[in-house]
């Protein structure tokens, strides 16, 4: 793909032209109880999309996590979170009673509190289980779902079974309760009915959802589990190497993952199977996906397992485009965004094209003083162009930060207030500045977290790659939706041709 103002492509995903839309994942919306799911508050939101004049809802990946509410460190690449279940809709299908709900505890409205939500949420589940009757609903689930949903229930059953250690550490004589898979059964059957009537919900209202596909799983999951032949592990199924990627704008010591790397040529001789039942699971959820570290398709970052840092990894090869052919084949049109951040060479940009995967922009890496691809000069047509991501710091927060920095803070402060025309009485306005430029540029989608729609700092910041803790929990309070601004958004929306 030439450069926007060459190409006379025009690209579509799923039917979605030239549009835009808004990131923000399920768990940061408002609730009751804890956390943001799949309850009145998404309906509501999808409703507030329209208001904004937005097409497009980006969610985080949807699997369950672990206590640090990662998406990313998911115990399956298929099935669902259960912190995303309603209560409320559980009461509206006669699993729980409203005498159910009515101690709730006292959770804090902007931050989740995983430890003890986790619990509460759980609990109810297992309330709701007791008054579950499998029906012809059901069984349908069970039976569509069957090559995920059996090794995922067993697996969940077993770790129950052995006080949660690693599946490594399972004793070979402990067997799954019965009881343990069913109820594991029950809870993705709810997660999935749940955000079916959501789909439903954005789809009547011309809302299309974009998911996400992670790289990587977890060492400690259902799919190493059940397939340890598809990774690089050691006899005693632990990983030999583990993925990150190496010193970059996030991280001077590069980030460290932890996840096991995959063993290439196993899944080259299954036909590409695992990734492309991930494919095919993402896409019964979602009407487009970005893939996360795309480049690790093309070669991934590899570190000794027992190292500290990701410095001192290596690049390894990965058959990236033959296994896109085969999705192709198996799956037809791929409505993919490729994550193409970081160290992208030739040959990752070359794959992209190849299969003509939108790239994406993220405004705040514009201004370092060199003619950025991420500035909107330099957009193509066939791209996504961001203010921030869920791994960056709000706007507001980040242009807050470029005050307290050094000469490098100041150069990159000058540079995008010259770039973007802004005046020091128009400064407070940042986001908006932000927010007009990716949606007047060439790029054929844009999109923009929550937070920088209403102008939220850094304390409304989601993720800080490279930190374990504190990341995640951000949520927005109802008082906190600003009417005004989505107002605003929609006519700016409308007047860009989105």
């Amino acid at each position: 793909m030439t450069s926007g103002t060459q190409s006379m492509t025009k690209p579509e995903i799923n039917g979605l032209r030239r549009s835009s839309g808004i990131l923000l994942h399920p768990t940061s919306l408002p609730s009751r109880f804890g956390i943001g799911d799949f309850g009145p508050s998404a309906h509501r939101f999808v409703e507030q999309l329209v208001a904004g004049g937005q097409k497009i809802w980006q969610v985080l990946p949807l699997g369950p996590t672990r206590l640090s509410g990662s998406p990313y460190q998911s115990v399956s690449s298929f099935a669902g979170n259960p912190l995303l279940i309603s209560p409320e809709l559980l009461v509206e299908n006669g699993y729980l009673s409203a005498k159910d709900l009515r101690h709730t505890p006292r959770f804090p409205n902007s931050r989740v509190d995983f430890e003890n939500v986790t619990p509460y949420k759980h609990g109810l589940l297992r309330r709701a289980f007791a008054g579950f009757s499998p029906a012809r609903e059901f069984r349908a689930f069970e039976r569509r779902s069957a090559a995920w949903l059996e090794p995922f229930a067993r697996f969940m059953a077993l770790k129950s079974a052995n006080g949660g250690k690693r599946w490594t550490h399972f004793d070979p004589r402990t067997k799954p309760s019965d009881d343990e898979i069913r109820f594991q059964k029950f809870v993705q059957f709810e997660f999935f009915r749940q955000w079916s009537l959501l789909r439903k919900s954005s789809a009547k209202n011309h809302i299309a959802i974009f998911g996400d596909i992670p790289f990587y799983v977890e060492r400690d999951s259902a799919d190493v589990w059940a397939h340890p032949e598809f990774f690089d592990l050691d006899s005693r199924g632990e990983p030999r190497h583990v993925g990150g990627v190496p010193p970059d704008y996030f991280s001077r010591t590069g980030q460290l993952w932890g996840n096991p790397v995959y063993h290439w040529g196993a899944i080259a001789e299954s036909g590409f199977r695992l990734w492309i039942d991930r494919f095919r699971a993402t896409l019964d959820l979602v009407d487009m996906a970005r893939i996360d570290h795309f480049r690790g398709f093309i070669a991934f970052w590899e570190v000794p397992a027992r190292a500290r840092t990701a410095q001192n990894g290596h690049w390894i090869k990965a058959p990236g485009a033959r296994m896109f052919a085969a999705a192709r084949r198996a799956l037809g049109r791929l409505p993919f965004v490729a994550e193409n951040l970081g160290v992208i060479t030739p040959e990752v940009e070359a794959v992209r094209r190849e299969f003509a995967f939108p790239g994406m922009t993220v405004l705040q890496f514009a201004f370092d003083g060199k003619d950025s691809p991420h500035r909107p000069h330099n957009y193509q047509i066939n791209s996504v162009a961001f203010t921030g991501t869920h791994d960056n710091d709000t706007v507001c927060g980040w242009w807050n930060s470029l005050r307290k920095n050094g000469s490098s803070a100041k150069s990159e402060r000058a540079c995008a207030r010259a770039y973007l025309q802004l005046r020091v009485s128009s400064e407070k306005e940042i986001h908006w500045h932000f927010i007009t430029a990716v949606l007047s540029s060439v790029a054929q989608f844009a999109v923009i977290p929550l937070q920088d729609v209403f102008g939220l700092g850094s304390e409304a910041r989601m993720n800080v790659p490279g930190h374990s803790r504190g990341n995640w929990r951000w949520r927005i309070t109802e008082a906190a939706f600003d009417d005004r601004a989505l107002h605003r958004l929609s006519e700016l929306t409308a007047v860009t041709g989105r």
